[in-house]
């Protein structure tokens, strides 16, 4: 890794973590349309490639109609966007997401200095699995052996539940087949003390702040109108 890559993971491991608290207090503060359970933790390292796979799942409990309401493509398409709107306003803005036809780059301050480079986001929906996926290309925090092979993604899977008139989403975001720089090129303790801590407490609060049900509007739009469940 070099020297600009190092520096972006210590500037932004702190910055992210400062601007976590104070958003995930603001929401959980505001109330919940939905119950959710806490939210699990599995990361893994495979010990014969260094491939990461990170994954933090929970249950939101709401009830049926609102689950009806929003089981749609363009809401799929608007929890994406949520995922990123999060990050950006956990990190201050200081690391948000650039929006290119046919790529997604986390960017650290500007597009010049991306951290992540990821192809356009695929989905999938129907009426009991709902899926978005983005392929990591390349960027500042992958190792040069690893670009082009691992992913991003958020899956909804709809569970039965016994509380009359409520429905059950299970909800899981994955990294899998990872391949960080920082690991690579320096060592696999101080990948795990910061980018790896960053993204699991990250992403737990992404996770936890979906109780609310508050998804962004999509900057693309690709699926607005369409109202109802079908396969992607």
């Amino acid at each position: 890794m070099s020297g600009i890559s190092i520096a972006l993971v210590v500037v932004a491991a702190p910055v992210a973590l400062a601007g976590l608290a104070l958003t995930a207090r603001a929401r959980l503060a505001r109330g919940s349309p939905g119950e959710m359970t806490p939210v699990g933790d599995s990361t893994t390292t495979d010990p014969s490639t260094g491939a990461v796979r990170s994954v933090q799942a929970a249950d939101l409990v709401v009830a049926r109609e609102r689950l009806a309401e929003i089981w749609t493509p363009m809401h799929l398409e608007r929890l994406a966007r949520s995922y990123w709107r999060f990050l950006a306003k956990a990190t201050l803005g200081v690391v948000h997401v650039h929006y290119a036809p046919r790529e997604r780059a986390v960017v650290l301050l500007a597009p010049p200095l991306k951290l992540l480079t990821f192809r356009a986001p695929e989905y999938e929906l129907d009426g009991g699995r709902g899926l978005v996926r983005w392929r990591i290309e390349r960027g500042l925090l992958v190792a040069r052996s690893g670009r082009g092979n691992g992913y991003l993604q958020i899956e909804l899977h709809r569970r039965p539940t016994e509380r009359p008139g409520a429905a059950c989403v299970h909800i899981e975001v994955e990294v899998a087949n990872f391949y960080p720089a920082i690991a690579t090129r320096l060592s696999r303790r101080l990948y795990d003390a910061t980018q790896s801590r960053v993204h699991v407490i990250l992403t737990r609060a992404f996770v936890r702040s979906l109780a609310r049900l508050d998804l962004a509007p999509s900057k693309v739009g690709r699926f607005a109108g369409h109202a109802r469940p079908r396969a992607l």
